[in-house]
């Protein structure tokens, strides 16, 4: 392949700005068909974006033979068949995050990879931008010295009765998603944590519905011992006040920490009793960075910048996390 002439199954509310503009803005990219189930949809964002052809069927959009790639962007328990329908007719795969519902069907998709020598990379895009980049320097240089732990918050105010019904919101129907606003936020956090120190050693944790509100556990709580001897330390509540809302990951070194909102734009490195501030401007299209490399690696020009392997590790973290006994 000289270019990557994209698919989009799934052209919902995530590919309208995160995504689905940058396929047409990378090198070597762009975007030739949408599929959404409801064909008026699917419609509608083809002329609104200007992409030549849409679908109504995931395997139609498949088999186009102008599509050459498939971006798989639907809810996560469709991942792992829209994936081994890529695979079977030889189309490379980019899948969003959570990669699937849990760890072992992730195992399936990647199994299926190597099976068919297909391709697959996973949209932990986070691991392209300039902000996380940044830390990983940080942290490679020994900024802040030998890290020791990680303090990692994540607090929400509770949703609206309404917003709180599976029926209207599959972020909340474990069925659908694999749990709830844990497993659509957190896979962006776990996954920057085996970027930054790699593979772990054990990991436990506990999750419960504590509000009684919804079917989803909104309370997560969970610890993970890296093999490199970093100790994280995670907590997840949906359902705290409006002045409790936080966003906070703290790496803490023996000569300093490094602060920062996963969901924010800027890093602060505290050391000898003086910070240091770096500001970075937000990105329009959130993934182009990481779509650019992934274009890049199915052409052969580059590495996988996020392989299934290494989004298992994320996916067994949120497995654990919230296991019951």
């Amino acid at each position: 392949m000289k270019s990557i002439k994209w698919g989009i199954i799934g052209c919902g509310d995530v590919t309208e700005l995160k995504s689905g503009p940058a396929f047409n803005k990378v090198p070597n990219s762009s975007l030739q068909a949408v599929m959404r189930r409801d064909g008026e949809k699917a419609k509608d964002y083809a002329l609104r974006h200007g992409v030549p052809t849409w679908y109504d069927d995931a395997q139609q959009l498949i088999d186009d033979p102008e599509v050459n790639a498939i971006y798989i962007a639907t809810p996560p328990a469709q991942h792992e068949a829209y994936s081994l329908m890529a695979f079977a007719a030889g189309k490379p795969v980019y899948v969003e995050k959570p990669m699937t519902l849990n760890a072992e069907s992730a195992i399936r998709m990647k199994d299926a990879a190597l099976s068919t020598g297909i391709k697959l990379s996973i949209a932990h895009y986070r691991r392209e931008q300039p902000l996380f980049l940044k830390i990983k320097e940080l942290l490679e240089e020994e900024e802040i010295g030998l890290v020791r732990l990680v303090q990692l918050k994540m607090f929400q105010p509770a949703l609206s009765n309404q917003m709180t019904d599976p029926a209207t919101n599959w972020r909340l129907d474990p069925a659908i998603s694999g749990g709830g606003l844990f497993h659509d936020l957190a896979p962006h956090q776990l996954d920057l944590m085996v970027f930054f120190f790699g593979e772990w050693l054990s990991a436990s944790g506990l999750a419960i519905n504590q509000s009684g509100i919804g079917i989803a556990d909104d309370l997560v709580s969970g610890q993970i011992a890296f093999k490199n001897g970093v100790v994280f330390n995670g907590s997840w509540c949906f359902t705290v006040s409006e002045q409790d809302k936080t966003d906070l990951c703290e790496i803490i070194g023996s000569a300093g920490k490094i602060s920062f909102q996963v969901f924010g734009h800027q890093v602060t490195v505290t050391k000898d009793g003086q910070a240091k501030v770096y500001d970075f401007k937000p990105l329009q299209h959130v993934q182009q960075p990481m779509i650019e490399k992934v274009t890049a690696y199915f052409l052969g020009l580059a590495e996988n910048p996020c392989s299934a392997e290494e989004a298992i590790l994320s996916m067994q973290l949120m497995d654990r996390f919230t296991e019951k006994p």
